[in-house]
């Protein structure tokens, strides 16, 4: 039955999934991610320079997701994986040695593209894995329990990063490459599933570009992929980018002192991993309780209210963090959920990429204007101006059509 799928309920789980368990565990970003923008401040790097080098990330995911998830279908997603896990640890290992601008510059290259590879691929191979081994409608409940298994490691993770990075702000870039690094053997011990295999995959370019515009057609689709992709997603993404300003300026406001502020971090992302974690596991009760349709209808409203409602009140940042810490995965798992469910096996990773492509892509603007609301306000207030315009974009997109379908 739907939902019911567990480890208590049912003890032999495939091979498959527990390999894929496992390789989310190697997933190793909450070890540099409490220090991450502390690091960059200590190579002399201006927050301008910062900006720039997160909207050289999201142009090279714009120009990338495309023809990364066409190698993804043309190659098979397993073969994808392994060259986006193998780039990424690289691109980790250099950013711990880098130290100048322009090196960073080409590493956020290099790290967009190994993100592109793994980003259509890793929900495409789960899909049809599930298609094979259970069933597609277990996509939700089994990638919300890996997405949970990731967080929970990724709160001692964060713990370990801040403590390494009160050493060194470079020895948490290091520990994570060689963590990611433990993806691979992992990815090598899987296939990919016999519904790929069997499928017609020699899909050339233009027949990849016509799959993404049919795709993109179906009324539906467009409107979550406004709602969702475009909308809901640049704004949270903000949330993550001035997470750390914001937090330094809160709790330095109610007397912690600036020494404190790192090993700080690394509990506070320890806390925001396990919030995730916890939401995540249940994100298949989620999807039976409560439903996507209503999810996705009052979801832009209620981070957008407490996005607006932390300006007036700077201390309700950090449950708003929280907050939009344990909704990001769900909604990204219910959004794959229902984009998988109405596409098909050939041509899966290049829609997916696409849907990424489309939010690197929206992104950038965000990115830039929120950048000179920040320097000439300041962070908290580019958050309320951006929850603004996600309550008003997202009604507005309700009234012409609601982005699920029934």
């Amino acid at each position: 039955m739907t939902g019911s799928y567990g480890l208590s309920r049912r003890p032999s789980v495939p091979a498959s999934i527990l390999k894929y368990y496992l390789y989310k565990g190697t997933k190793a970003v909450e070890f540099y991610r409490p220090i991450m923008y502390l690091f960059f401040l200590a190579q002399d790097l201006s927050f301008t320079q910062i900006v720039v080098l997160e909207s050289i990330y999201n142009l090279t995911t714009v120009l990338g997701e495309i023809p990364t998830g066409y190698v993804g279908d043309r190659l098979g997603r397993r073969n994808s994986l392994l060259i986006g896990t193998a780039l990424i640890a690289v691109t980790l290992l250099g950013i711990g040695l880098a130290g100048s601008f322009l090196a960073f510059a080409g590493l956020y290259v290099c790290w967009s593209m190994g993100y592109n590879f793994r980003s259509g691929s890793e929900d495409a191979w789960l899909y049809d894995t599930l298609t094979d081994d259970l069933s597609a409608d277990q996509f939700a409940h089994v990638r919300g329990r890996g997405d949970a298994v990731a967080l929970a490691i990724g709160a001692g993770a964060a713990v370990t990063g801040g403590y390494l990075g009160s050493l060194d702000l470079s020895l948490p870039w290091f520990v994570a490459a060689g963590v990611t690094a433990l993806g691979v053997p992992v990815l090598l011990t899987v296939e990919d599933p016999e519904t790929y295999e069997g499928s017609d995959t020699t899909l050339g370019f233009r027949q990849s570009l016509g799959i993404i515009r049919d795709v993109l057609s179906r009324s539906h689709i467009r409107a979550l992929v406004l709602y969702y992709y475009v909308l809901y997603a640049a704004v949270t993404y903000l949330v993550f980018v001035f997470l750390q300003p914001v937090f330094e300026t809160v709790v330095t406001d109610i007397g912690v002192p600036p020494t404190a502020i790192e090993s700080l971090l690394g509990v506070f992302y320890a806390a925001y991993s396990l919030v995730g974690a916890a939401l995540s596991y249940y994100t298949g009760v989620i999807k039976e309780r409560v439903g996507m349709r209503v999810w996705f209808l009052l979801l832009p409203f209620l981070v957008g209210g407490a996005l607006v409602g932390m300006y007036f009140v700077p201390l309700l940042a950090l449950p708003t963090f929280l907050l939009a810490r344990g909704l990001a995965d769900v909604t990204q798992t219910f959004a794959g959920q229902y984009v998988n469910d109405r596409i098909e096996t050939v041509g899966r990773a290049t829609v997916l990429s696409a849907m990424a492509m489309v939010s690197g892509l929206t992104v950038i603007p965000f990115q830039l204007g929120s950048g000179v609301i920040s320097d000439l306000v300041s962070p908290l207030f580019a958050l309320a101006v951006a929850g603004i315009v996600l309550i008003g974009g997202s009604g507005a997109i309700l009234l012409w059509e609601h982005p699920i379908s029934e």
